[in-house]
C-alpha cells in the first residue's frame, strides 16, 4: 500500500468515500515522516471541527475503541466523511492502520473505530480528519499479556458540570496510567437548581439555554453529553489513555433501578423509553463497545491484565436491580414508628436483587475459572457495611449544626465501650449499639447478594479488590461476611466535582477532619475516611500487594488549582491478607 503522508491524510478526509467502517485489522501501511505542521488550504471559517475531542476505551490484548465527534459547520448536512489513522509513535512516521468511515446524524455524527490486530501491552497514537480538518491526536494502549509485573489504573466518578471545574481529570491526564476506570455518574441529569447548581453562575459554569432544564429525551442527553465533552481537562484525560466505564444512576436519573427511578415520575412521560434514550445517547458519545450487537442494555464485562489483574466491570444500576428500600416505607406516618421487624425481613428477602440473576452467575463463574492474582470489581456503589447508630440517621439526612456534637457524644461512648469502661450504662451501650445501614442506595440494601458475593470470594481464596463511586468521598473498608471472615477490601474514589459529605451537611470546615476521626470510630471496618476534598484514587497492583493512592485538588470552582498534598493517603492489601494496611 502507498505512503500516507499528512498532507495526504488531509486532502483523503475531504474526499467522498462512503464507507462505514465498524471494525477493522492492521493494514501494514507505513506513513512517511512528516512531524512538521502542514498548511493546508480549508475553507474559512472550517468546514467542521472536533470541538469535542478523540477518545479511546474498552482497550483489550489486541484491539481498542477509538472515538469521536464531528461537527459540520453547515448543519443542515446529515453525514460526512472521516478519515482515521493509528501509528505506533506519536510524530505518525509509523502508521499502522488507517480508513475511512461516515459520521451520520443519526448516531449524532460521532464516530467509534474498533482498531483490531494490535499487539498486546503497547501503546498506540490515533487521529481523524474531516472536510480538511484534523482532530487532536490521542494515545491509547492495550492490555498486556501472560506475566505482568505491575498494573497502574486511575479510578475517577461522579463529574457534574455546573457544580465545579474538572481539574481532577487534569490531574488524570498528567499521571502515567495504563487505563482510567469511570464509575459512572460521568454527567448528571438536573437543570438549574437541582443538585450541584448552587454556584454554577458564580463560577462561570452554567448551564446552556437550550439544555439547562433536567433532560429527558435523546436530544437532551446528546446536549449534555456535549456540554461535558467541551470541558478541556476532561478531553485531556480522554486523549492521555483509555477508559473503561460504566454508568450509574444519573447517566439516566437519580437513584434509579431497572424499572424506575427517584427522579423520576410519570408527568416525565415512559420510563424505560427515557432509560433507552439516555442509555443509547451514552453509548454514542462513550469509547465503549456493546456486549453484544444493538445491546445497549448490558454493559457488565470483564478485562483482563495478563496473569496479574481481571477487572470485572459491573452495572449495579440498570440491569438487574430492583427497587431499594426506604426507611419511610417502614415509618408510620402518624405515629413515627419505625417497623424494624418487617424492615429485616424485606431486607433480607433472599429474591432482591443488584445484579439480577444473570450477572451474578456470570461474575461467579468467571471469578472461578480466573488465574490472576487479583481479582477486582470496578463497579458504583459502596459494598462494605455502613452501619451508623440509629440516632444519628435522621441528621445526616438534613445535616446541621448538630450533627458533630452528637457525633463526637456517641463516639465517646464506643471508646469507652472499646476500653472496657465500667461506667457504661446499658442505655449508653444501646445508643452506640443500635445501628442501622446509613445509605440503602449501597450494597447494604442489598444484603443477600453481597454475601452471595462475599461467599463466592471466600470459597474460591480469591484476593478479591472491590472498587467503587457514587459516594463523592474517599473510604477504604476492609470487608466482612456475616459471620466476620476477612474476605477482601474496598477502596471507594471521592468526586470529580460533585459535593462531598462535608458539604452536603454543611460541616464547619475547621470540624472536617474531627467528623471524618468520628466516623472511622462509630463504622466497624472502616479505615479511611475523606469527607471533603475533590480527587481521584491511583491503584497500583503488583505481585506482592494492591495499593490506592488518593489524590487530591485544592478546589474545584476555578481552573485554578494546585494539588493538595497534606490531604493524600495510601493504603494497601497484601496478597493473601484480605486486610488494609496503611503504607
Amino acid at each position: 500500500m502507498s505512503k500516507l503522508t499528512r498532507r495526504d491524510f488531509l486532502k483523503a478526509s475531504a474526499a467522498s468515500f462512503g464507507t462505514l467502517v465498524v471494525s477493522t485489522a492492521l493494514t501494514g501501511c507505513h506513513g512517511e515522516d512528516d512531524p512538521t505542521p502542514v498548511q493546508v488550504a480549508v475553507e474559512q471559517p472550517p468546514a467542521a471541527s472536533f470541538s469535542h475531542g478523540v477518545a479511546s476505551g474498552d482497550p483489550m490484548k489486541d484491539r481498542v475503541i477509538l472515538w469521536t465527534r464531528v461537527s459540520p459547520t453547515d448543519t443542515t448536512k446529515t453525514q460526512v466523511d472521516v478519515a482515521w489513522e493509528v501509528a505506533t509513535d506519536a510524530g505518525f512516521a509509523s502508521v499502522i492502520g488507517q480508513g475511512t468511515t461516515s459520521a451520520i446524524v443519526e448516531t449524532d455524527f460521532t464516530v467509534k473505530i474498533d482498531m483490531q490486530g494490535l499487539s498486546a501491552g503497547s501503546v498506540y497514537y490515533y487521529r481523524f480528519a474531516s472536510l480538511g480538518v484534523m482532530s487532536p491526536e490521542g494515545k491509547t494502549k492495550t492490555l498486556p499479556e501472560g506475566d505482568v509485573s505491575k498494573v497502574t489504573l486511575a479510578v475517577v466518578s461522579c463529574s457534574n458540570y455546573p457544580a465545579g471545574y474538572f481539574n481532577v481529570y487534569k490531574e488524570v491526564a498528567n499521571d502515567d496510567v495504563d487505563a482510567v476506570l469511570h464509575l459512572g455518574d460521568y454527567i448528571y441529569e438536573f437543570g438549574d437548581g437541582g443538585f450541584g447548581t448552587e454556584n454554577s453562575a458564580a463560577i462561570g459554569r452554567s448551564l446552556p439555554a437550550d439544555n439547562n432544564g433536567e433532560i429527558l429525551s435523546l436530544a437532551d442527553y446528546r446536549k449534555r453529553y456535549g456540554l461535558y465533552r467541551t470541558d478541556r481537562a476532561l478531553q485531556d484525560a480522554h486523549q492521555s489513555a483509555a477508559f473503561i466505564t460504566v454508568w450509574d444512576d444519573h447517566e439516566v436519573a437519580n437513584n434509579g433501578w431497572k424499572d424506575g427511578a427517584q427522579n423520576h415520575d410519570d408527568s416525565e412521560g415512559d420510563f424505560h423509553a427515557r432509560k433507552m434514550a439516555a442509555l443509547q445517547a451514552y453509548f454514542e458519545w462513550m469509547p465503549i463497545r456493546p456486549a453484544s450487537e444493538n445491546d445497549i442494555d448490558t454493559i457488565f464485562r470483564q478485562f483482563d491484565f495478563g496473569q496479574l489483574v481481571s477487572l470485572y466491570m459491573l452495572d449495579t444500576r440498570y440491569y438487574g436491580r430492583d427497587k431499594g428500600l426506604e426507611y419511610a416505607d417502614f415509618t408510620d406516618p402518624t405515629t413515627g414508628v419505625f417497623d424494624a421487624a418487617s424492615f429485616q425481613v424485606a431486607l433480607g428477602n433472599p429474591q432482591r436483587t443488584m445484579l439480577g440473576t444473570d450477572q451474578l452467575q456470570w461474575l461467579q463463574g468467571s471469578m472461578s475459572v480466573s488465574s490472576a492474582k487479583w481479582q477486582v470489581l470496578g463497579q458504583q456503589v459502596m459494598m462494605a457495611k455502613m452501619n451508623l447508630p440509629t440516632e444519628i440517621l435522621p441528621y445526616l439526612a438534613t445535616g446541621g449544626p448538630e450533627v458533630v456534637p452528637l457525633l463526637s457524644a456517641l463516639s465517646n461512648i464506643k471508646e469507652r465501650i472499646k476500653l472496657n469502661d465500667p461506667t457504661v450504662t446499658e442505655q449508653e451501650r444501646a445508643r452506640v449499639e443500635t445501628v442501622a445501614p446509613y445509605e440503602l442506595d449501597a450494597w447494604d440494601g442489598y444484603f443477600v447478594e453481597r454475601e452471595v458475593i462475599l461467599g463466592t470470594a471466600l470459597q474460591l481464596q480469591k484476593n478479591l479488590v472491590v472498587l467503587a463511586g457514587d459516594s463523592h468521598n474517599g473510604w477504604a473498608n476492609n470487608l466482612k461476611d456475616i459471620n466476620g471472615n476477612k474476605v477482601g477490601v474496598e477502596f471507594a474514589t471521592p468526586s470529580v466535582s460533585s459535593p462531598g459529605l462535608s458539604i452536603l451537611l454543611n460541616i464547619d470546615p475547621v470540624m472536617v477532619e474531627s467528623f471524618e476521626s468520628i466516623i472511622k470510630l462509630l463504622v466497624d471496618d472502616l479505615k479511611y475516611f475523606n469527607a471533603s476534598e475533590y480527587g481521584y484514587m491511583k491503584m497500583t497492583f503488583t505481585e506482592s500487594d494492591a495499593r490506592s493512592d488518593w489524590i487530591y485538588v485544592d478546589n474545584a470552582d476555578s481552573i485554578d488549582y494546585s494539588l493538595k498534598t497534606s490531604r493524600g493517603h495510601s493504603l494497601r492489601m497484601k496478597d493473601g491478607e484480605p486486610e488494609l494496611t496503611w503504607i
